[in-house]
């Protein structure tokens, strides 16, 4: 059976790419598809996906590359229905919700099977992690375009054999908004790496890309105001990614960059725990990774978190997106006493082996082969 792989486009790496790295680990020999890459942009990745056989659409070609992806998102059917997959017996797309993967061109024999990270984020309401499209001269653009987007969205997502969903969160946006019904695989957590031992430090950490749906300025301003260390490591993603890291600033508050493999394991296993604010996560890989080192975590009650995180067990849940919320959350965090065992042991639930044992079920289940 000949399989292919479909993803949006591949740029930062972050969970939607850990995933397709996991779908290639167990089908190899499948090429990937997608509107365009940028390989300087790979980072720890590049290594393994430079290897990859992908091939790009025509979309390669536009201007202002890769600075207009969010312009380019009203064209970007176009980028998959001009991609001729009818030759593969089974398709299986990553679909990230920045654009529209299930365009491509597929025979009457193919199965079409869709791992959905979430449907997009800016049709739907869900803040995103650029305002490019909400600038007031964009805006009625915007408002038209989403308009027959959202048409375009539900119509191909009836095209697919099967759903696959990152978490019952989006899979009851799944059903919500394509009025489908989706199985639930959790995607792949890389397990605990090697690390220098030390002793556990008195910092709260936070790792992640610096863009703006991640609340990052409201954990700086409450470490300052309410004064608890907070260590920030991650990249600014575009314009609105710089000017968050160049408001990261107060003597509580440390900005470490991009960091190594290495110095991101040693964070994750001296940190006293882990923030995570996003104000409506899909599924919140974020949370899983400290929980593999025994680290608690502090979380907005809300989205994905809901199925990562276990109230006073796992971590503390911030109830308002408010820095008295944070601080609240944080006395209650310093108040009780972690099981690190108890976090490890939940944390496997989402191990990579997990996933791949899944995903091979419910393709076998849904097209016959693995």
């Amino acid at each position: 059976m000949k399989i292919a792989l479909v993803h949006d486009y591949l740029k930062e790496p972050g969970g939607a790419e850990a995933v397709l790295a996991a779908f290639k680990e167990i089908w190899p020999e499948a090429p990937v598809y997608t509107a365009f890459k940028f390989p300087k942009f790979w980072g720890r990745m590049a290594g393994v996906m430079s290897k990859w056989e992908i091939h790009e659409s025509w979309g390669k070609y536009l201007p202002f590359l890769p600075n207009w992806i969010s312009y380019y998102t009203a064209i970007s059917p176009k980028f998959f229905s001009s991609m001729d997959l009818s030759d593969f017996d089974v398709v299986i797309v990553s679909q990230t919700g920045g654009y529209f993967p299930n365009a491509v061109k597929i025979g009457p024999q193919t199965k079409l099977i869709t791992y959905c990270h979430t449907p997009p984020r800016f049709l739907y309401g869900y803040p995103t992690a650029t305002s490019a499209r909400y600038k007031w001269y964009w805006r009625p653009v915007s408002a038209a375009v989403n308009h027959f987007l959202r048409m375009t969205d539900f119509e191909l997502a009836q095209r697919p054999l099967a759903f696959i969903a990152n978490s019952k969160n989006v899979a009851n946006r799944i059903r919500k908004f394509y009025r489908r019904e989706a199985e639930v695989v959790y995607p792949p957590i890389e397990g605990v790496r090697d690390f220098k031992k030390a002793e556990k430090g008195d910092y709260f950490l936070i790792i992640s890309r610096i863009v703006g749906s991640k609340n990052i300025e409201l954990a700086v301003a409450a470490a300052n105001k309410y004064k608890f260390k907070l260590k920030i490591a991650g990249r600014p993603i575009g314009a609105s990614g710089k000017e968050i890291v160049s408001k990261i600033n107060g003597q509580m508050v440390e900005y470490l960059g991009e960091v190594s493999e290495q110095r991101k394991a040693e964070l994750l296993a001296q940190a006293k725990g882990f923030l995570a604010l996003e104000a409506e996560a899909d599924f919140g890989m974020t949370t899983v990774e400290p929980q593999m080192y025994g680290m608690p975590v502090v979380a907005f009650r809300k989205g994905g978190y809901l199925e990562t995180v276990e109230g006073n067990k796992t971590g503390v849940f911030v109830n308002e997106l408010t820095l008295e919320g944070v601080n609240a959350a944080i006395i209650k965090f310093n108040k009780l006493k972690w099981n690190t065992e108890y976090i490890k042991k939940q944390a496997k639930r989402f191990s990579k082996e997990e996933f791949k044992k899944r995903m091979v079920e419910l393709v076998s289940k849904y097209a016959g082969t693995a």
